[in-house]
C-alpha cells in the first residue's frame, strides 16, 4: 500500500508540473498564441523591415508605419484599422502585407490569426454571391471571436464581383461590438492593381515636370484612388458601402518601380539565396526586363514580379 504522504507528495508535484507547462508564458513558447490586451508592435522593427525588404515605395512605407504604430498604440480604437493596397503588380503590395503580418504575429502567413482570402480560388463562382457573403461573415466573427487582433488579406480586390466585400461592413464599422464580438483590435488590407493606371500616370507626370519621385504626397494621390475605387467595376470596390462611409483608412498608392528599384530587388535576392552579390548579373537580370513608356523606358512594367526567374537563368554565374 502506498503511504499517504508519498501520494500526496506524487499528486502535488503533478499539479505543480500541470500548472507551469499550461502557464501562458510557457505555453506559448510551443503553441501559438493571439497577443494579449494591451499588445504593442515594435515599431523599430517594422521599420527596419521596411527600409530593408521594400523598395521604392517611400510614400506606402510612410503613411503604412503611421497607420499602423497609431493604431497598435491606441489603447481603444473606435474601429479596425483598414489599409486598401494600390499598384501594378510587383510593386510591393504583398511583401508589404506579409511583412505587416510578420509583425504583428511571427509565423506571418503561417498563423492561424492571419487569413488570406484569394478571389479567383475563395470566391470564383458570380452566381454564389449570397453563400459567399455568408461564409465571409462566418469566418472573420468566428476568428475574431478566438483572437481580437486577426489580420484580414483580401488579395485580388480587382478581380472580386462588385457587393461581395460589403458583407463585413458591419465589422469595419464604428461599433463597440457586433453580435457580442468587438472587431476593433483587427486589422483588414485590400490589395488591388485597380488604380495602377492613375498612380502610374501621376509618377509620370512628376518625371516629365522634373520634380523628386520623392515629392509625392498621399494627398497628391489618395483622393483619385478612392472615386477611382468607387466608380471603377473591377475595383471590387464598386459603389461599395466601405467608401461611402469612409471606413477605409487609408488608400495607399504604390509607385511604378524604376531602374535602381529593380537592381535593388535583384541583389535582395541574391544576397537571400546566399550568393555574393556580383554587379554584372544585376545588369543583365535589368536588361531583361521590359520598361514604359515605349519611348523613355522609365518603369519597369511588371515591377519585381519577374526577378526571382529572370535571376534563375544565371544561377550558374
Amino acid at each position: 500500500a502506498l503511504e499517504p504522504l508519498s501520494v500526496g507528495l506524487a499528486i502535488g508535484i503533478a499539479s505543480a508540473l500541470t500548472g507551469y507547462l499550461s502557464h501562458p508564458s510557457f505555453y506559448c513558447n510551443y503553441v501559438e498564441c493571439c497577443p494579449k490586451a494591451g499588445y504593442r508592435l515594435n515599431d523599430t522593427a517594422l521599420k527596419v523591415q521596411l527600409e530593408a525588404k521594400l523598395f521604392g515605395q517611400h510614400l506606402a512605407k510612410d503613411v503604412v508605419l503611421k497607420a499602423v504604430m497609431g493604431f497598435s498604440n491606441n489603447p481603444s480604437p473606435k474601429k479596425p484599422l483598414t489599409l486598401s493596397l494600390h499598384g501594378w503588380a510587383g510593386t510591393g503590395k504583398n511583401f508589404l502585407s506579409q511583412i505587416l503580418a510578420e509583425n504583428v504575429h511571427p509565423a506571418g502567413l503561417r498563423s492561424k490569426f492571419v487569413h488570406l482570402f484569394l478571389t479567383t480560388l475563395h470566391f470564383p463562382h458570380h452566381d454564389q454571391l449570397k453563400l459567399y457573403k455568408e461564409q465571409l461573415q462566418n469566418w472573420i466573427r468566428g476568428n475574431v471571436s478566438a483572437c481580437p487582433h486577426s489580420v484580414f488579406i483580401f488579395d485580388e480586390m480587382d478581380k472580386m464581383q462588385p457587393g461581395l466585400i460589403d458583407a463585413i461592413k458591419p465589422f469595419l464599422d464604428y461599433y463597440e461590438q457586433v453580435d457580442g464580438v468587438s472587431y476593433r483590435k483587427a486589422i483588414f488590407i485590400f490589395l488591388s492593381n485597380a488604380g495602377g493606371d492613375i498612380i502610374n500616370k501621376a509618377a509620370l507626370d512628376f518625371w516629365m515636370s522634373g520634380k523628386q519621385r520623392e515629392d509625392i504626397q498621399l494627398k497628391d494621390l489618395e483622393p483619385m484612388l478612392s472615386v477611382g475605387a468607387f466608380n471603377n467595376k473591377n475595383s471590387g470596390l464598386w459603389h461599395s458601402s466601405l467608401i461611402d462611409r469612409n471606413l477605409i483608412d487609408y488608400f495607399v498608392p504604390f509607385l511604378p518601380l524604376e531602374h535602381k528599384h529593380v537592381q535593388m530587388c535583384v541583389r535582395a535576392e541574391m544576397t537571400a539565396r546566399g550568393y555574393a552579390v556580383d554587379e554584372q548579373v544585376v545588369q543583365a537580370v535589368t536588361d531583361e526586363m521590359t520598361f514604359f513608356p515605349k519611348e523613355q523606358k522609365i518603369y519597369s512594367d511588371k515591377g519585381c514580379k519577374t526577378v526571382q526567374a529572370k535571376l534563375d537563368i544565371h544561377e550558374d554565374a
